[in-house]
């Protein structure tokens, strides 16, 4: 299965354009799903089916299809067919936060108790800050679970996600490998070895241990977040850029290129959406559209040597219907039925080392940072993770084994892509006669 997830710049056309590649993909003869987190109306505008029905609650739902809303932990509203091939769904992000709270607190009722704490009705439970991120995480995962509501079908042949901006699309992206670092720090292997002796730790203390659930809980977390991390770092899940041209617009995908390579980012296409027409004898329209192309030209420049650059006319409107959106989808690429025959096998790493043993006595461990600046980097060297700061974007990166033997004995960015050279350590390296 093909996931293509896509973001850009704010008021750019994301959910147009993500419901136009659906539907191109759609006109293929493939079964595509369409997941929106947009709140708005966009989405019903656009192909009137967009899902309106809340998920429920019940955790331990059976439907293996996925259209219906009590399914097993999908964070979705019931799928609508909008075109022939096309179904389309809301992210409901509230609902499923609901229902994941109410379990947990289930789970946890005998350490609630033991602190004499009253639980929460859902009625009272209401959306926090940061759930939509979770509950994008989650539809990432359960949505390969699920299949298209036509007889033979074994699973969707592709799953476009309409995600929010880019710098909170990188943080979404992020969370699930921060979040291990995170469980892995406070709640190391070694810590979960001694689980048998904590009944009689508490015994001699006179404490009551914490109780089993929650190391359960923990677990649990690390294997849903290695599989969403597993669907993020999966080859066929790629990124579509939409981007209104202009000259901040230029700038300001520039300016996100290193923070799209830092976190491994696989850009499919970038889409200049809203083209005006050239050749127009009205002189603003024409200044107007002079502006336009020459910022296409610019974006073409910088993003054509890494992903084709698609170009979508401005329609004078927002496109209302499927009819209108079919506009659109006979002009842009529907994406490519998959990169490979495992989609869901793990993606080059865009990182490697290179031996220079014999002929400098160093590692060199390579990283492409297109469009980084030197003033705005900053790399540290913490046991066995290496910090690595690019403006705004902020990624630890665990060192491969043969470079956590080594000392960081220098780095420099070269050609939009920075070198960090390693010695080896004397005390840990094998000797060499």
């Amino acid at each position: 299965m093909r996931t293509v997830l896509v973001t850009g710049l704010g008021g750019a056309g994301r959910t147009t354009v993500a419901a136009a590649t659906a539907l191109a993909a759609a006109r293929q003869g493939r079964h595509v799903l369409l997941l929106t987190s947009d709140r708005g109306a966009a989405p019903d505008a656009l192909l009137g089916a967009a899902g309106s029905e809340p998920i429920g609650a019940d955790p331990a739902g059976s439907d293996p299809l996925g259209t219906e809303p009590a399914a097993a932990g999908i964070p979705w509203t019931a799928p609508t067919e909008a075109a022939p091939g096309l179904w389309a769904a809301r992210i409901a992000a509230g609902e499923h936060v609901r229902a994941e709270l109410t379990a947990l607190q289930e789970r946890g009722r005998g350490l609630l108790d033991m602190l004499g704490a009253t639980p929460l009705e859902g009625e009272e439970l209401t959306e926090l800050p940061g759930t939509e991120a979770f509950a994008l995480l989650r539809a990432l995962h359960r949505v390969r679970g699920t299949r298209p509501p036509v007889p033979g079908t074994a699973g969707w042949d592709l799953v476009v996600v309409d995600m929010p901006p880019v710098p909170d699309t990188l943080a979404v992206l992020a969370l699930p490998e921060r979040l291990r670092r995170y469980l892995r720090r406070l709640l190391p292997a070694e810590r979960q070895a001694a689980r048998a002796l904590r009944p009689m730790l508490a015994q001699l203390a006179g404490v009551p241990a914490p109780t089993e659930k929650l190391y359960e809980l923990a677990e649990r977390w690390e294997r849903e977040l290695a599989a969403v991390q597993a669907v993020v770092d999966a080859r066929g899940t790629t990124l579509r850029l939409v981007a209104e041209p202009g000259p901040l617009a230029v700038r300001t995908l520039r300016g996100l290129r290193p923070g799209l390579a830092l976190h491994g980012c696989r850009i499919e296409a970038v889409v200049a959406n809203r083209l005006l027409p050239t050749g127009s004898t009205d002189p603003w329209l024409a200044a107007l559209s002079g502006r336009q192309q020459g910022a296409l030209k610019e974006l073409a420049e910088e993003w054509s040597p890494y992903a084709p650059v698609h170009e979508l006319p401005h329609l004078g409107a927002e496109p209302q219907g499927v009819e209108e959106l079919a506009a659109l989808a006979e002009l842009l690429h529907a994406p490519a039925g998959s990169p490979d025959e495992r989609p869901d096998a793990p993606a080059p790493d865009p990182w490697h080392v290179d031996d220079r043993l014999a002929d400098d006595g160093e590692l060199v461990w390579r990283l492409p940072l297109p469009a980084a600046d030197r003033e705005s980097l900053g790399l540290v060297r913490r046991g066995d993770e290496l910090i690595v700061t690019a403006g705004p974007f902020h990624r630890v990166l665990p060192l491969p084994s043969a470079l956590r033997r080594c000392a960081v004995s220098g780095a420099g960015l070269r050609d939009g892509e920075l070198r960090v050279r390693f010695t080896p350590d004397p005390a840990l390296w094998p000797h060499r006669p």
